[in-house]
């Protein structure tokens, strides 16, 4: 007999509470209408599937009989999964802020008055005696729940002061956007750099794929003479290529590093961090020839396909940090494990480049990170670099056989559209640079995924899991996924697509724009009524929603020939100015739309044969050039929309090279190309 009402959900989240003596509902009108019949105060705790102290506080709190019967007897108890409600995380992480003074996390615990669900108070991580200055659970419940039933008046006034203090942070101002932004942020990450480890400001580092991404884009569009902003970007991949943060055996980035080198990472891995990491390591490549770069993108597609990907065609959301109970287990080794699995040669490279040389540097055991690069392990054991490489490689090889057989941490095997999105745009680009068409493939069929299983009746479904999709899309699935159709169209034609993307930005229009203020809402007009209608801003975990929607929508509005489009982008741009102005770095997303409002990007159109096409897409894409867009249109290609389709076939390959201006005439000699481009 079930003790709650979460066994049917599609969020692993939930459903590894289903168990617990707790009785959890999943947020929604039978919860929310059961508090306020009673009056009883909502006790909300919002986490995900690969969070370790979510894991830890249901353990010592929520799987313990006597602290669920109290929280039973004194609240109604809702369980929400952060990565299928971001909206609720969104808003009730800044009314913590608001309340404590302190950012947030989780797992985060909020009490909701029950009949308007504001919050009245709020933490995090809650142990279940006192310690480290932090109170017991059961001492929180019992004094939140007393101070509800004692103090009514005083709530009144605290939630209509959170009331005007949510109101007073939503942006309502409007500015002329100015180029100054971009010095001024290029010049705010270099004093938060970290020159001697990569990154950007002290540990807990995260990788920021946005900052990246903004620095690799201002050294390009700015006549690749600010040499410093590229090399903050690129030591920042190598850093991290090389570091604990990348899974130096199996491939995929985790979450953060604990620590300034990158070395000891939280373990979890999560699948919006690693499709724009794939697409930067990729570009890295592209802009050096450094084939380290190209490795790190190549075993990042090798997990993502191997681990991540669903026999249906759907990217799974992330891989616990744990196994077996114990946070990183699984990565972790011994030197007597390690000495067994490899031969003499092969533990030499391996454990000077990984550090096994070293004392232990994760709770007695090892975990690997380039502690000495390649060139110094070849000059110590005297070795030639492709000698070492492949004894590296080797043992790489044997110990990920001998990992494969150990318990594996978790999977959370829901499919978010957002970060599905991010992904199919990663595996686009880096595919399309690297020349692998097994990437294009996968992600083609994350977007078949998407689009058969997420897309209903013109509306977009956020999740699914199992076949089962539900909620309603925000912001950002649909951007993200604008976003990533452009990037997959410029890898070769395939009928529908852009029809698909032009569906989606018209539901953005239609559903999500402020009609006020300017900008986009991160929820529908049609989404359910929450204390707050959020419109995000600057970059977190994820890319900005209304970044991304300006960057797609100009982009969408000049291929298609759409002003609507482009008029909504250059509209956010003003309608967030006063905040990008604020805080330039913290704006990357924006940013780098910006960028091409101030600077469209040149379009290049091919149309031809489609086994005649492959070789002018490679001169298109031989070099980083973020301000070039190309797209291969094959003869058979059925209508064509928007600038595509003015362009007819003749039989043989030609080029259309557009710029703000319009379109210079058709050039049907490569080299001709190749030399416009340049």
């Amino acid at each position: 007999m079930p003790n709650n009402h979460l066994g049917d959900q599609t969020s692993p989240y939930l459903r590894q509470h289903a168990d617990n003596p707790v009785e959890w509902y999943p947020w929604g009108p039978e919860a929310l209408e059961r508090a306020r019949r009673e009056n009883r105060p909502i006790l909300l705790s919002i986490g995900y599937s690969a969070c370790h102290w979510c894991h830890v506080m249901a353990h010592e709190s929520f799987e313990d009989p006597q602290t669920a019967a109290l929280m039973n007897e004194l609240f109604v108890n809702i369980k929400v999964d952060r990565e299928e409600r971001p909206d609720l995380d969104r808003i009730y992480q800044r009314a913590h802020q608001l309340l404590t003074r302190r950012p947030g996390g989780w797992p985060l615990t909020v009490f909701l008055d029950p009949q308007n669900h504001l919050p009245f108070f709020a933490g995090t991580y809650f142990p279940p005696e006192p310690r480290h200055g932090m109170p017991a659970f059961a001492d929180v419940l019992r004094g939140v729940a007393d101070f509800h039933r004692r103090h009514p008046d005083d709530l009144r006034r605290q939630n209509s002061e959170l009331q005007q203090a949510l109101a007073s942070l939503q942006p309502t101002g409007r500015g002329t956007p100015q180029a100054a932004a971009l010095d001024i942020a290029r010049r705010q990450l270099e004093q938060s750099m970290d020159w001697r480890h990569g990154g950007f400001g002290q540990p807990p580092k995260f990788p920021h794929p946005g900052n990246l991404e903004f620095l690799l884009r201002h050294w390009a569009l700015g006549g690749k003479r600010d040499q410093r902003a590229l090399d903050m970007a690129l030591q920042t991949l190598q850093q991290m290529g090389d570091g604990g943060i990348f899974d130096q055996i199996g491939g995929g980035f985790c979450r953060y590093s604990v620590d300034e080198q990158w070395m000891i990472p939280h373990f979890e891995k999560m699948l919006y961090d690693n499709g724009p990491l794939l697409a930067l390591f990729a570009q890295a490549w592209q802009i050096t020839g450094n084939d380290r770069f190209r490795e790190v993108a190549e075993h990042t597609a090798a997990w993502v396909m191997r681990e991540m990907q669903t026999p249906e065609g759907g990217y799974c959301s992330s891989l616990d940090a744990d196994s077996e109970g114990e946070e990183g287990r699984f990565y972790c080794w011994t030197r007597e494990q390690v000495k067994a699995a490899l031969d003499d040669d092969e533990y030499a490279v391996f454990a000077l480049r990984y550090g096994l040389d070293r004392p232990a540097n994760f709770e007695g055991k090892w975990y690997p990170h380039g502690f000495t690069d390649m060139h110094e392990v070849c000059q110590q054991l005297a070795l030639a670099p492709s000698q070492a490489a492949r004894l590296l490689e080797s043992a790489c090889g044997k110990l990920f056989e001998l990992r494969e057989q150990r318990v594996r941490p978790g999977r959370d095997d829901k499919i978010l559209t957002a970060w599905n999105a991010l992904m199919i745009r990663g595996m686009a680009i880096a595919g399309r640079i690297l020349r692998r068409d097994d990437w294009i493939a996968s992600a083609r069929r994350a977007l078949d995924y998407l689009h058969e299983r997420h897309w209903r009746g013109e509306r977009l479904l956020a999740t699914s899991q199992h076949g089962k999709a539900h909620l309603a899309a925000y912001l950002d699935d649909h951007v993200f996924l604008i976003d990533a159709i452009l990037e997959l169209a410029q890898c070769g034609w395939r009928d529908g697509e852009l029809a698909f993307a032009r569906q989606l930005a018209d539901t953005v229009l239609d559903h999500f724009i402020d009609h006020e203020h300017g900008g986009f809402f991160f929820t529908a007009d049609d989404h359910e009524r929450l204390i707050e209608r959020p419109k995000p801003t600057g970059d977190d975990s994820l890319p900005s929603g209304n970044g991304v929607a300006a960057l797609a929508l100009l982009r969408l509005g000049r291929l298609l020939g759409e002003t609507r489009y482009t008029d909504a982008a250059s509209d956010t741009l003003a309608a967030l100015w006063p905040s990008i102005e604020g805080l330039p770095y913290a704006h990357t997303s924006l940013l780098i739309a910006l960028q091409e409002w101030l600077s469209p990007p040149t379009i290049v159109i091919l149309r031809g044969p489609s086994a005649a096409l492959a070789e002018w897409q490679r001169v298109c894409q031989r070099d980083y050039a973020p301000q070039q867009l190309c797209f291969p249109v094959p003869d058979d290609a059925s209508d064509p929309p928007g600038l595509l389709g003015e362009h007819a076939p003749v039989g043989e390959p030609r080029a259309w090279v557009c710029d703000a201006s319009g379109c210079r005439p058709p050039v049907d000699d490569i080299d001709t190309l190749r030399g416009m481009l340049d």
